[in-house]
């Protein structure tokens, strides 16, 4: 877990915010996360995912995440109670039709982004918003496959939500103004802070962070350091509490791999090629802890280094 200081308090007062319905599009680890802040914020919020499974899934981790809130006590039994009420799951677009904001949090795969929008596209209201969760694909073409690209912007939230305090909003050429400061209002009264980003490939975040996480996996398939002596060198002589290569197990190898690709492809620049290992890695699928094997292995009692 990544630590980090007590999360801003998310403003559940009245707000001249036009949005008071959000749909999320993923109920994973990002969509969860988003779900849970937005409903704590006092959001409707319809969460949708493939499956009825992955739905149930993820709202069973939101509620055993708000519970640790509660033991820590960074909110009330009362408004875990309330939030979970107002997280309902949608198990079909069509549920989207009356909301303000849809948030697509699927795997970072532009096509299957796409297909998410031009399925969900029909069964928005005309004004509503569209924003996606990507880490690193462009807003401008992401933007450009659905039928309002003016309504459209990246909303970046890092992981895990209910603790990390940035927001990236990067708008596309199309991205309006009313669209842009309506969606400032709603990542306000989630408590959380704002860095704009320009619409270059990863944005800010993930332009500075997966290229070091990328060279941490070339310094281990190179030989010039081990897993362990990797992360406790960061660790120790950065300051990170995180090491790069737990951090990457994280995070998820096959996101790293995505975003590294997109750096590489996007910029045309041979520094962002992506490691040889991190491709294996992904090819054995070995992502990292969400498939208990990555350059961790985590099925015992504590992880132990796969290399």
């Amino acid at each position: 877990m990544i630590e980090v200081k007590e999360r801003p308090k998310a403003r559940s007062d009245s707000t001249n915010s036009p949005l008071r319905k959000i749909g999320i599009i993923g109920a994973g680890q990002m969509g969860s996360g988003i779900a849970h802040v937005a409903a704590l914020a006092g959001f409707e919020v319809k969460l949708n995912d493939v499956s009825s499974d992955r739905l149930k899934a993820g709202i069973a981790t939101i509620n055993g995440n708000m519970a640790r809130q509660v033991s820590r006590k960074r909110i009330t039994e009362e408004e875990r109670q309330a939030a979970l009420k107002r997280i309902v799951p949608a198990e079909a677009f069509e549920a989207f039709g009356d909301c303000d904001l849809v948030i697509e949090a699927a795997t970072e795969k532009e096509d299957v982004k796409r297909t998410i929008f031009s399925n969900l596209c029909p069964a928005l209201k005309p004004d509503a918003i569209i924003g996606s969760n990507t880490s690193s694909i462009s807003i401008t073409r992401l933007g450009s496959s659905t039928d309002r690209p003016e309504r459209f912007i990246g909303i970046h939230f890092m992981n895990p939500v209910p603790l990390m305090e940035l927001v990236e909003l990067i708008r596309g050429i199309a991205t309006s103004d009313a669209t842009f400061d309506t969606t400032k209002q709603f990542v306000a009264k989630l408590g959380k802070t704002i860095a704009v980003a320009e619409d270059f490939p990863a944005f800010i975040v993930n332009r500075i962070l997966l290229p070091m996480i990328n060279e941490a996996i070339y310094t281990l398939y190179e030989g010039v350091g081990n897993v362990e002596g990797i992360d406790t060198a960061m660790r120790l002589g950065a300051h990170h509490p995180m090491g790069p290569l737990e951090l990457a197990d994280f995070i998820g190898l096959d996101t790293c791999l995505s975003v590294m690709q997109v750096l590489h492809e996007g910029l045309a620049d041979s520094k962002y090629r992506p490691c040889p290992l991190l491709v294996k890695y992904v090819e054995a699928g070995w992502l990292g802890r969400k498939t208990q094997r990555g350059f961790y292995d985590y099925r015992g009692e504590k992880p132990v280094p796969t290399r």
